[in-house]
């Protein structure tokens, strides 16, 4: 009944339904993930499903993000106590739009979001597998050195990332 008020609302103020909400969980956008075992952690959005799929009739996106965070490294450690301490664990899934919240991040373009992740490689087990360790790879270089923005410092939206949720 919703639904149908709100279509009959846009048809007379003469704009399509979509067009009525703005689109802004884009790719690259840095997301919370709101449920399930990745409650509170951070990701970001590969791909998106605006209209769903034949398997998930719903919208959803493809996620890449950090289940483990690195902690914090000072000058004082070891190479060996730094390179263990700034291991990153990653995961990718599918994740319905109501079970995320976008953040006002966008990582930087030479991130690539696209590229983290494919929807061939999210079929089978070890492409997942695959997936991941490029994702593994790719964080840990990004957050050791941060890219920097306009101003020439590091990425606002990187170090965001990096950190852990505190909640």
């Amino acid at each position: 009944e919703a639904q149908a008020k709100a279509l009959e609302r846009a048809e007379r103020t003469g704009q399509s339904q979509s067009a009525a909400m703005g689109k802004f969980i884009k790719a690259g956008r840095v997301v919370v993930m709101l449920q399930g075992r990745y409650a509170g952690k951070k990701a970001i959005v590969v791909k998106t499903f605006d209209d769903g799929s034949k398997s998930r009739p719903f919208g959803h996106a493809l996620v890449a993000g950090v289940d483990r965070a690195p902690l914090k490294v000072t000058r004082r450690m070891s190479k060996k106590k730094i390179t263990k301490r700034s291991k990153v664990k990653p995961f990718v899934k599918y994740c319905n739009f109501n079970h995320i919240m976008p953040t006002r991040y966008q990582v930087p373009a030479e991130i690539a979001p696209a590229s983290m992740c494919t929807d061939q490689q999210m079929d089978t087990a070890d492409g997942r597998v695959e997936a991941k360790k490029f994702v593994k790879s790719l964080l840990q270089e990004k957050f050791t050195t941060p890219p920097p923005d306009k101003s020439g410092r590091p990425s606002k939206d990187v170090l965001y990332l990096r950190k852990k949720l505190r909640f």
